[in-house]
């Protein structure tokens, strides 16, 4: 083999080996080679010499060895990059059916010339990676004709195979080399959770010992709101630069509470979810049952069940799910029973537009009053309002400047024109999510603070929770799933009973953590009243 073809085929070795060995540099998309070794190359070697004892290698098994091996590229990307991005790694059943609806909320929060590039580089990345592996298997295969070099690749695989296979076994201590987790075992392993998960999708029923009874007496005559603060977690009071940024937001929020006669409770839980899938968050504090799965939350939606919902809606409540960020049909508010369900639709937002969610969350609340035609609690019951926000939704911006004046919000000029192109010139940066996800949870701090203000005169008590940590890339590695819960009222007896739970005064929680997000209702329903009992909760299928 002349020099030009030994260069070509250790060049080939080492980037079919580096394609399938790289790691993440976190918190970041960008990889990096750690001198790891493939075991997948040692198979694909060995395979070229048992073939070309008697016959070159086919094109056409070039060609399919190129596609998988560019399967083998993306997989082993995702698999290193979704941890530290995401904060969990990728679960292709539950996570592809969402992949259309997160890129088309991204690619509508990007600008264009962006979202172009983004295009034309996953297409170029896609036809240089099966290219790449063509050529480099094809520098293989004709390596292998050389009886030399085909004896050298039969043994040095067959070795490379058998020391994988004692290090998995455990069978021996020698370490070297090292190899990086096969990508073809990730795929097996998503394999078996769409298996497990096609055999046992119809789990008949999910029980549960935690009551939703209360008789409410401690909230008689109350509004009472659940409000879910999107990607709202302990990272906000752990990172010390998020803790000092934040720090002037939350004494103005603080201010807000205690300048309505208010006081506010606090503490941390742990979320069933971590970087998104807020749904399952939402689904397991009102039921009180860990959804930590789509088809946990399936199996619930499909059962009769009492939630936090119907527990108010028997003592006489109006049920009201505010949802800014619904654009489309919700199916699962069936299972909750809301008495009405407020999407994108019913709001009338004539103002700018602000990324994917069109809908500010200041906006959102000073609407409400309008959408019930209510002004006042006079002539009307109490209501039980659950909202998720949207305004500090990954990509954390653009976000809507906050509107001191409240009846100006309603109208079609709500901001004035430099704060509007302020905000639009703060465009999310990919690379570095963090300013943009604090100015988001400012902006939620100002809105709901706002709104207490501008409530001050009604009896309101407000349990305001994330419904998860932002993503990894926000969070941190390693981060915890945990969140912050605030409950704010002006009654002490409810106070009381929540401080007796762990729950500390002021907006800082303090740690241990009271338990899982689930583990919060019964909590919530005792300080809200008197329980008649821990029974098991009614639920069955229809």
């Amino acid at each position: 083999m002349t020099i030009g073809g030994w260069t070509a085929f250790v060049a080939a070795l080492l980037l079919l080996n580096a394609s399938l060995t790289f790691y993440n540099v976190w918190p970041t998309p960008m990889i990096r080679w750690q001198g790891h070794v493939s075991v997948e190359l040692a198979v694909c070697a060995g395979l070229f010499a048992f073939i070309t004892r008697t016959r070159t290698v086919p094109r056409g098994l070039l060609r399919a060895l190129a596609a998988g091996w560019t399967l083998l590229v993306l997989g082993r990307y995702a698999d290193v990059t979704a941890p530290a991005l995401y904060g969990r790694e990728v679960n292709l059943f539950w996570d592809v059916r969402h992949l259309s609806a997160v890129s088309a909320m991204l690619v509508y929060s990007a600008s264009s010339p962006l979202v172009l590039a983004g295009v034309t580089g996953a297409v170029a990345g896609l036809v240089t990676l099966y290219a790449g592996a063509r050529w480099a298997l094809g520098r293989v295969a004709a390596a292998a004709a050389a009886p030399r070099i085909r004896r050298g690749m039969a043994v040095g695989s067959a070795l490379l195979i058998a020391l994988y296979a004692a290090q998995q076994l455990r069978a021996t201590e020698w370490a070297a080399p090292r190899f990086a987790p096969a990508v073809s075992l990730a795929y097996a392993h998503q394999g078996r959770i769409l298996l497990r998960q096609i055999t046992t999708r119809h789990t008949p029923t999910i029980a549960s010992r935690t009551s939703t009874e209360s008789d409410l007496s401690r909230v008689r005559g109350a509004d009472v709101y659940l409000v879910f603060v999107e990607s709202y977690g302990a990272v906000t009071f752990d990172r010390r630069d998020f803790a000092a940024q934040l720090a002037p937001a939350r004494a103005g929020f603080e201010a807000d509470i205690r300048a309505t006669g208010r006081q506010v409770v606090s503490a941390f839980v742990d979320s069933p979810t971590f970087g998104g899938s807020s749904w399952l968050a939402h689904v397991s504090l009102m039921t009180g049952v860990e959804a930590r799965d789509e088809d946990t939350n399936a199996v619930l939606m499909a059962q009769k069940r009492d939630t936090l919902v119907t527990t108010f809606a028997r003592h006489g409540y109006r049920t009201i799910a505010l949802m800014p960020g619904l654009q489309s049909e919700w199916p699962e508010g069936a299972f909750y029973n809301f008495d009405r369900i407020y999407g994108e639709n019913h709001f009338a937002y004539r103002g700018p537009d602000f990324g994917w969610w069109t809908i500010p969350d200041q906006y959102a609340l000073a609407r409400l009053n309008p959408l019930e035609k209510a002004p006042d609690a006079r002539g009307r019951p109490p209501r039980f309002v659950f909202f998720p926000t949207t305004s500090t939704h990954a990509p954390f911006g653009p976000t809507a400047p906050y509107q001191p004046d409240w009846t100006r919000v309603l109208t079609a000029n709500p901001y004035d024109e430099p704060d509007v192109l302020r905000a639009w010139d703060l465009t999310p940066d990919y690379l570095d999510l963090a300013p943009g996800y604090v100015r988001a949870v400012t902006y939620a701090y100002a809105s709901i603070g706002g709104y207490l203000r501008n409530q001050a005169d009604r009896d309101l008590v407000m349990v305001m929770i994330g419904d998860h940590q932002p993503a990894a890339a926000v969070s941190g590695e390693g981060a915890t799933w945990e969140v912050p819960v605030h409950v704010i009222a002006s009654r002490p007896e409810l106070l009381d009973v929540l401080r007796g739970h762990g729950f500390q005064d002021g907006l800082a929680p303090r740690r241990p953590r009271l338990g899982k997000m689930h583990e919060l209702l019964p909590t919530l329903l005792q300080a809200f009243g008197n329980r008649s009992g821990t029974a098991q909760a009614r639920n069955t299928v229809p």
